[in-house]
């Protein structure tokens, strides 16, 4: 082992704050870490091992960075919160636990399957079956509509942060092709660290660029509407196997916007060119020039 790998191990960090652990190793004496399941920004999800309870779990070992761990201990804040209510199992993830380690913020949750993202990508982004999207649709807004209930706005809704429950799956063949379906459709709603209270302070820019409302790019201010757009983008998502509005550019994502469902109504138009977003409008409407239109809208 060279001098470096030795640092690491004793240090029990990457350099970017990133845990630094072995298979099979403890996280505490309870946690056992079998695989490693994902990895994103705020650190890595490990597969684990509950001696206590017997039973497998994920837990969520946030970077020791300050940043990313004030915003672990908002998520906890708001799970228990979510938990403390009759209806805590309205299709969103439960928090079960939750500890320090070595500096890191550690999340026990309920081990649930992959994303609707990511079995869309291993089935070659497919479209989901119609009834399964229906499916999908009426337990994402049964779950959007009780966080709405309790005051709070997720700002993060994409297939990315919807988990199937199970990860049971089955083959299905036709004369041409085959393709993998969900064995259950039950899913649940997961990462609510960017979720506000509609009476906190609200953020200029909030949701992911694919799946962000239009009153948020205008910067005309946001709430609970812009859930229910990300709910829309996502739909479309699941029944095609394309983004909706796949673009890294403001004016490019209004103007997709408008191909779509027409020109924006007229008072955002209005107050928008009166705003910030003023650099997006010519006389009240939308600036775009139709020769550069992507062929795909």
């Amino acid at each position: 082992m060279d001098s470096q790998s030795r640092k690491r191990t004793r240090s029990g960090e990457d350099g970017k704050g990133h845990y630094d652990f072995n298979l099979g190793e403890n996280l505490t004496e309870r946690y056992k870490i079998l695989d490693k399941m994902g990895e994103g920004t705020f650190g890595q999800v490990l597969e684990c091992w509950d001696r206590e309870r017997q039973d497998y779990v994920a837990v969520k070992v946030v970077r020791s960075i300050p940043k990313y761990r004030d915003a672990a201990m908002m998520e906890i804040n708001i799970l228990e919160f979510l938990g403390k209510h009759e209806d805590s199992d309205m299709h969103c993830v439960q928090i079960r636990y939750w500890f320090e380690y070595n500096n890191h913020v550690c999340i026990v949750f309920e081990k649930l399957g992959p994303s609707l993202y990511d079995f869309q990508r291993k089935n070659s982004h497919c479209p989901y079956h119609i009834d399964l999207v229906k499916e999908f649709g009426r337990q994402l807004l049964e779950s959007v509509a009780y966080v709405h209930d309790l005051k709070l706005v997720h700002t993060d809704l994409k297939p990315e942060n919807i988990l199937l429950v199970s990860s049971e799956y089955v083959r299905i063949s036709s004369r041409y092709n085959g393709w993998w379906e969900p064995k259950e459709s039950e899913i649940k709603l997961i990462d609510f660290g960017s979720s506000i209270f509609e009476d906190e302070h609200h953020t200029s820019i909030v949701s992911t660029r694919q799946y962000r409302a239009p009153e948020v790019i205008l910067g005309l201010g946001w709430s609970y509407p812009c859930d229910i757009w990300s709910v829309g983008c996502i739909l479309f998502e699941l029944c095609t196997g394309k983004s909706l509005f796949n673009t890294h550019d403001n004016l490019e994502h209004l103007a997709m916007m408008e191909r779509v469902l027409g020109p924006l109504p007229t008072h955002m138009a209005e107050r928008a060119s009166q705003g910030g977003a003023k650099k997006y409008f010519k006389r009240e409407r939308l600036n775009w020039p139709e020769g550069a239109v992507s062929r795909e809208y």
